[in-house]
């Protein structure tokens, strides 16, 4: 897979709910590092996806992560099977992905992705499970099926590209 870039990258956040972040194994840093991506999405210019999984059982999103970005309900696991999350990330971009939980919404979603032939990214360190044996298992699973396994700081650089970008220091100041 090429190396990430801005104007071609779509940033899909999956189910940081309230009432599922407190049973996340690190969840407070999962979020953190999310934040940070949104942050930088927005200074680049790079959308947001969001999706929520039976909000009326899990709450809505996180209030650091509220707002982000348009928002698509689901009951499915999968977001894939919804028609608004298909039509927004319509075209060939990349698609980088994170949330909750890996080896549920996160995974199932991103095997439909690859399954029809889309670049998923997954940030490692901004997605998450209960249990981190059950993150691990999924992310093992996904790199054999062709994601990438990235870091939230492997995708803000690529994003940038350079230290000449004319908002590096600002995107630096996210990272520190």
């Amino acid at each position: 897979m090429p190396v990430l870039s801005a104007s071609d990258s779509t940033l899909v956040i999956i189910d940081f709910q309230a009432r599922l972040m407190p049973a996340i194994h690190e969840g407070a840093a999962l979020v953190a590092n999310a934040q940070r991506l949104v942050a930088v999405a927005r200074l680049l210019g790079v959308p947001v996806l969001m999706t929520e999984q039976n909000p009326a059982g899990l709450g809505g999103t996180v209030p650091e992560l509220a707002g982000a970005g348009p928002v698509v309900t689901k009951m499915s696991f999968d977001a894939c099977t919804e028609g608004a999350f298909l039509e927004t990330l319509a075209g060939d971009g990349q698609i980088v992905l994170c949330g909750c939980e890996a080896h549920v919404c996160v995974g199932q979603t991103a095997l439909t992705l690859l399954a029809h032939r889309r670049r998923v990214w997954l940030v490692r360190d901004a997605t998450g499970s209960r249990r981190p044996e059950s993150k691990d298992a999924a992310l093992d699973r996904l790199a054999r099926h062709g994601a990438e396994i990235v870091t939230s700081e492997m995708v803000i650089f690529e994003w940038l590209r350079s230290a000449d970008h004319p908002r590096f220091r600002e995107a630096l100041k996210l990272v520190k």
